[in-house]
């Protein structure tokens, strides 16, 4: 039994929608990060960087989502993609790209509108590029890395905030095509409401 310690965010769903996907049995922890919860010393002591989603598996406990993705993979020989190096190309590229620069889309168009024309110009930008690399990445396959894999589940969660980004679908034919296709996943809306539910899946 694995123990999941997560909250309801595109880094929290990554977890929770890999675990549906690959089938093994969890026990969700909610760590309200709206009231500090992942402060706590019990939490820390599982999460050094103080962050949602962690993990604890047979006694070894880890941080940071793509470590874990990729710990979930390795340990059941899923979900790694048809070639390791394409799949983890991708994968950073979600860790060191679309989420952290997302992340600040989010913050400053959806949270916090109206206090910085600057960073609400730099980030919308910086969003609308991402979504331009996505959607030429899957001009001519099915998924990032050719089949589906941990570089989608990473991906899929931060796109899932679309909302917030002030994007035009128009203009991504290609990721809208793959955002729907995964978005009607089984494991998917199971892994969705995790740890509570807040609503359907958004969609185009």
């Amino acid at each position: 039994m694995i123990d999941l310690y997560t909250w309801p965010t595109p880094n929290g769903r990554k977890i929770s929608i890999a675990l549906e996907e690959l089938g093994l049995d969890y026990r969700v922890h909610a760590v309200n990060i709206g009231k500090d919860e992942q402060f706590a010393a019990e939490f820390l002591a599982i999460s050094p960087n103080n962050k949602i989603p962690a993990i604890v598996d047979d006694g070894r406990s880890l941080m940071e989502s793509g470590a874990i993705l990729l710990y979930l993979a390795d340990k059941t020989g899923h979900l790694g993609g048809s070639d390791r190096w394409t799949t983890m190309e991708w994968l950073m590229l979600q860790m060191g790209g679309v989420g952290p620069m997302l992340g600040q889309a989010n913050h400053f168009l959806h949270f916090n509108a109206g206090k910085s024309d600057y960073a609400e110009q730099r980030y919308a930008a910086e969003a609308k590029r991402l979504y331009g690399v996505l959607d030429r990445r899957l001009a001519d396959r099915d998924f990032l890395a050719g089949d589906y894999s941990i570089a989608d589940i990473a991906t899929w969660p931060w796109i899932s905030r679309w909302p917030w980004h002030r994007i035009d679908w128009a203009d991504y034919p290609n990721l809208e095509r793959w955002f729907r296709e995964i978005a009607k996943r089984p494991a998917v809306q199971r892994g969705w409401p995790i740890p509570f539910d807040t609503g359907e899946i958004p969609l185009p």
